[in-house]
Formats: C-alpha cells, sequence, structure tokens
C-alpha cells in the first residue's frame, strides 16, 4: 500500500465525486480511478459504490477513511519536523469557512499568509451546511481548521478562539408597527414572522437561543444563505429579521432596532481540533488569524449599500 493509494481514496471519499477528486489533485481522473481500484484489490474488499450517478461509501470505505487521514496527517506531521530543521513551511491547510464571513478580511489573511509562506498551499472550503457541517468536517479529520459562529460551549472534541463577534439588530418595514421604536423587547416580537438563516448557522443559533432563553415562540417564515440578502427580504414584507449591524444598509425602507433584553452577539472564532496536532504550517495560520484579528476591529456598517 502507498501513500498515493491513501491520497487518492481520501479525495474521492471526501468529494464523492471522481472528477472533483482529480482537479482537487491535480491528475486525471482515469489515474484516480486506477488507484482507487489499486487499493480496493489489495484490501481485497470495495470501499466505494459507484453508480452512474453518484459515488458512496461502502461500510469497509467508511471504517477506512479515519486511518487513512490519520496516515496522512502523520505523514505531514513528520514533514513539518523536518521543514522546521531545515527552514521555510511547506505542505497543504485545509479551511474550512462560512458562505459569508464578513467580520473578518478572510482574503487579506490569507494573501499575507501567502507572501509569508509561499510553499504552503491552502485548501478553502465552504460550508453551505454552515457551523455545524464545519465542525463536524473538522472532527472527521478533513479540515485542519475552520471559521465558524457558535454562541454557546463548543462541541467536544473542538477548541473555538473567538476572533471577533457583531451585535444583531432587529430590522424591519418602514411600514412596520415597530418602525417607529428605537428598542424593542423580545416578548414584542413572538407573533412576529421572521427571515432567517437553516439551523445550522451561527446567526440562527444566536436568534433561536435568545428566544428559548425568553421562553418565547417565532415563527421562522423564509430561509435565506447570503446574509447580505436579509434586509432586502425585510423590504419586501416577507418577515422580520436580527441581523449584524455591519450588513444593515442606512435606507428609508427599514428601520433598525435595538433590541433590550437578550443576548445576541454574533461571534466568529477560529475551530480546531482538540484531539489532533495541528501542523505547523496550520499553526502559523491560526497565531497569523488572532493577531489580525486583535488589531482590526469588525466592521460597523457595509462600504456599499
Amino acid at each position: 500500500m502507498e501513500l498515493r493509494h491513501l491520497e487518492y481514496f481520501v479525495a474521492v471519499a471526501e468529494e464523492l465525486n471522481f472528477t472533483r477528486a482529480a482537479e482537487r489533485l491535480h491528475v486525471v481522473q482515469s489515474g484516480v480511478s486506477a488507484t482507487v481500484k489499486a487499493l480496493e484489490r489489495e484490501l481485497g474488499v470495495p470501499l466505494l459504490d459507484r453508480t452512474s450517478r453518484r459515488v458512496e461509501l461502502t461500510d469497509a470505505g467508511t471504517a477506512l477513511l479515519p486511518k487513512a487521514r490519520a496516515a496522512l496527517d502523520a505523514v505531514e506531521d513528520a514533514r513539518d519536523t523536518v521543514g522546521e530543521v531545515t527552514g521555510g513551511l511547506r505542505g497543504t491547510v485545509r479551511i474550512g469557512t462560512l458562505t459569508s464571513v464578513a467580520l473578518i478580511d478572510l482574503p487579506g489573511l490569507l494573501g499575507r499568509f501567502h507572501r509569508r509562506h509561499p510553499d504552503v498551499a491552502l485548501r478553502l472550503t465552504a460550508a453551505p451546511t454552515g457551523s455545524g457541517g464545519l465542525v463536524t468536517s473538522l472532527a472527521e479529520g478533513a479540515l485542519d481548521l475552520a471559521f465558524v459562529s457558535l454562541p454557546g460551549p463548543p462541541p467536544a472534541g473542538v477548541r473555538l478562539h473567538e476572533l471577533t463577534f457583531a451585535p444583531l439588530d432587529l430590522v424591519v418595514p418602514a411600514g412596520h408597527r415597530l418602525a417607529e421604536r428605537a428598542s424593542v423587547a423580545m416578548a414584542e416580537l413572538a407573533d412576529e414572522r421572521f427571515v432567517d438563516f437553516p439551523l445550522g448557522y451561527g446567526n440562527r443559533s444566536v436568534t433561536d437561543r435568545a428566544f428559548a432563553t425568553a421562553g418565547l415562540n417565532r415563527q421562522v417564515a423564509i430561509e435565506i444563505t447570503d446574509i447580505s440578502t436579509g434586509a432586502a427580504f425585510v423590504r419586501q414584507g416577507l418577515g422580520i429579521a436580527l441581523l449584524p449591524r455591519f450588513v444593515i444598509p442606512a435606507r428609508d425602507d427599514i428601520r433598525q432596532l435595538a433590541v433590550t433584553d437578550a443576548d445576541l452577539r454574533w461571534p466568529v472564532s477560529l475551530a480546531v481540533s482538540d484531539t489532533r496536532r495541528l501542523g505547523s504550517a496550520a499553526r502559523a495560520l491560526a497565531a497569523m488569524a488572532t493577531v489580525a484579528a486583535a488589531v482590526d476591529p469588525p466592521p460597523q456598517r457595509p462600504s456599499t449599500g
């Protein structure tokens, strides 16, 4: 068994698609398929169920995946050790990110890191399932670091380093019954229809926790995944929303109110595994992110709107 066999298998297992795995590995698809088949022959069991429409892990493939990741991590750790002696970081850092992380300048952070460590490959993955999906990938070993929004205690096996935060304010249409108010209490929102985000998203978790703490139920009328469009949905009368202040535009057709009696602090944190050792490159990126967050304050409003 060669490390290449494991590397190709892990890529296909994570992508569940031979074409995407080949693109990720920068090789031809036939080479990926042949290598995985060679690994299956050596082990004597199928690792993947293949059809014309999908690729799925078999029970044997599911059992092998964490072991294969651990073996590749061990090799990467050995390379890190040598790199620390000879000077210069190498390897790959697998980074998970929310679909919108406007609270931190992720392109700027990664750009600075690349200029300082040009031999480190950066693999960025966005999670359409929000912070919950990123934490799952981190626990499974598919990611080294993840930028997440997880209010409250961290999940088991994960350490969180809060980088920044934004308060959530209530946004209502100009003709709403609360539109002329400067602030509002949670109890006044119990019968309202909300524009919100799917379960697993950090800002949805903040809002759900606030309503649960107040002992209130609420109705989510529509779910969205792009935080920058929240105010537009409110303008169209589809519901009211709790949104971070920096994405709320100054417009005549919406109003922004503070909520006086709830913890509506929306954090963005760097998540790392509490059970696996970070490689040197990932540690360097984590340190740079922490420093950058300490220097750059969170934005208060978007630059355009």
